[in-house]
């Protein structure tokens, strides 16, 4: 098999265990990866990366907000690695409705609060392609400077509007 179909993608992104420390579910993805040939690395890379981008919106960023109070592009981006491994049907049902994301439990909490972030989830494939061949995975440009969409609004009534679910599950006032 050269070739990673998507249900493949999905089997090995997917974390088994949804309450498991971030380190733990990084660790049991590239226990997956490693059994990939070269070229399925590369594969997965591409595909992760395709997910990556179609999730970067602002509809999705305010929802990481509401949810952790997730603030900047690298918060964002392991916010996007998260969701992407709660699995195919949270990651599509969260893009076309990111309330929807309220849905994903149970979370990790750290420190008594929601963690839904996954450290260099996006970069495995690519860190274990590195270490076989002593050189880098193509790199892929996003192409996107920001997030698709228009820019959600921060101030609680316009939250509570948009994500009802995530604002009454999540929602602490950034202090």
């Amino acid at each position: 098999m050269s070739v990673l179909s998507e249900s493949e993608f999905w089997q090995l992104v997917t974390a088994e265990d949804k309450t498991a420390e971030p380190e733990s579910v990084c660790n049991a993805l590239k226990a997956k990866l490693t059994d990939l040939s070269d070229q399925q690395l590369m594969e997965f890379d591409k595909q992760f990366n395709l997910r990556m981008r179609k999730a970067y919106t602002w509809d999705l960023f305010g929802a990481a907000y509401v949810m952790a109070g997730c603030n900047d592009d690298y918060g964002f981006s392991e916010f996007l690695c998260w969701l992407i491994s709660r699995g195919e049907q949270a990651f599509l049902k969260a893009l076309e409705n990111p309330d929807s994301i309220a849905e994903c439990t149970p979370v990790y909490h750290l420190n008594e609060q929601p963690y839904p972030y996954l450290d260099e989830y996006d970069l495995i494939a690519g860190m274990l392609y590195e270490e076989r061949n002593d050189d880098e995975l193509p790199f892929v440009p996003s192409g996107l400077e920001q997030p698709k969409g228009k820019r959600f609004k921060d101030k609680a009534k316009f939250l509570k509007q948009t994500y009802p679910n995530l604002y009454a599950k999540y929602w602490q006032q950034p202090s």
